[in-house]
């Protein structure tokens, strides 16, 4: 695994070194549903919030409706990039529907246009992302990508209690600790294979705490959560830092508006600031979910929850990332 993650990256390097910005407010368009009133005020509260400036701003007029097709998103699509300045480099999605396009995620897709070979057969390994383990962010000039993240709109208040605990993780440098859960489910504790390495590349930097389920203490202090199940039974217990990251492995924990797996939008209604979660089956390939040493490398060394989460997932097409794209912890703020 961890070869195939050197390789990787190192055929990345010259990608990720394009250019050592990271994220930043002036980089980042913010896109609304004109169909959806609570989808414009959220999107105008978070550019407010986060001194986005206005022409970043940019409203679709989106179906409302869980999955839209590939010709729907050509044009929405096209009508997003002859409105949006060519400085930006990533996107907000402020919606809560559509979460997919057929069978990619929304985020994706936003990111990268409708491609089969992101998901399509659903089962096999797919697409690559050429982001995996890069240094920088210039992923619209170098590319041709703009990374996304979606802010679910649905209930106002929800989305701007994620805003605001993104806002307040800001260059807190949280100690916290990471927990990495081995479960009784085996074809979804697949990703503990990777929890060692995990803890050697992190461990220096914060607490690293593997635990086996059942969890009988609540954890606390809780900076990232991973785990794979299809239902997290000790949610309700988790205590979770401004800025956590927290996601399940299993096979439709992008599908917002539920089925009979948890939504990975239940870890954000807990209190974590971002999670993924993928919209079709992905079966229980460890490269298409997200890899916690790669993410936390990077979000320990400043990079944003959007850049740090987009640079651990190798195959993204199926997955959807949710949460509050630019709170970014362990960057040192500038004078």
């Amino acid at each position: 695994m961890w070869g195939r993650l050197l390789l990787l990256g190192l055929a990345c390097f010259a990608v990720g070194n394009a250019g050592a910005e990271g994220l930043s407010p002036d980089r980042l368009g913010v896109i609304f549903s004109t169909n959806d009133d609570a989808s414009g005020r959220v999107a105008r509260y978070y550019a407010q919030q986060r001194h986005v400036p206005a022409m970043n701003v940019v409203g679709l007029p989106l179906p409302d409706r869980a999955v839209i097709n590939r010709d729907e998103l050509t044009a929405l699509r096209r009508l997003l990039l002859a409105q949006l300045p060519s400085s930006v480099q990533s996107l907000l999605l402020v919606w809560s529907r559509p979460y997919a396009v057929e069978c990619m995620s929304m985020t994706t897709a936003m990111a990268a246009g409708y491609q089969p070979g992101f998901c399509e057969p659903a089962c096999a390994l797919t697409s690559s992302n050429p982001l995996f383990d890069t240094q920088g962010w210039l992923p619209a000039d170098t590319v041709g990508w703009l990374p996304a993240m979606l802010l679910p709109s649905e209930d106002e208040e929800f989305a701007k209690a994620v805003i605001d605990r993104g806002i307040k993780a800001d260059g807190s440098r949280p100690t916290g600790t990471l927990y990495l859960i081995r479960t009784q489910d085996g074809a979804r504790n697949v990703r503990a294979a990777e929890y060692p390495a995990t803890e050697t590349l992190v461990s220096s930097q914060l607490s690293v705490r593997e635990l086996t389920t059942p969890i009988m203490r609540p954890p606390e202090d809780v900076i990232g959560y991973f785990t794979g199940v299809i239902w997290v039974e000790e949610m309700p217990r988790l205590d979770f830092r401004p800025g956590a990251v927290a996601d399940h492995l299993t096979s439709s924990g992008g599908k917002l508006d539920g089925s009979r797996q948890m939504s990975a939008l239940q870890w954000l209604r807990q209190g974590a600031t971002a999670s993924y979660g993928t919209v079709s089956e992905p079966c229980n390939h460890v490269e298409k979910f997200p890899n916690p040493a790669v993410l936390f490398d990077h979000y320990l060394h400043g990079d944003t929850l959007l850049e740090a989460y987009w640079k651990s997932v190798e195959m993204p097409g199926q997955g959807l990332f949710i949460g509050e794209p630019l709170a970014a912890p362990y960057r040192v703020p500038k004078d």
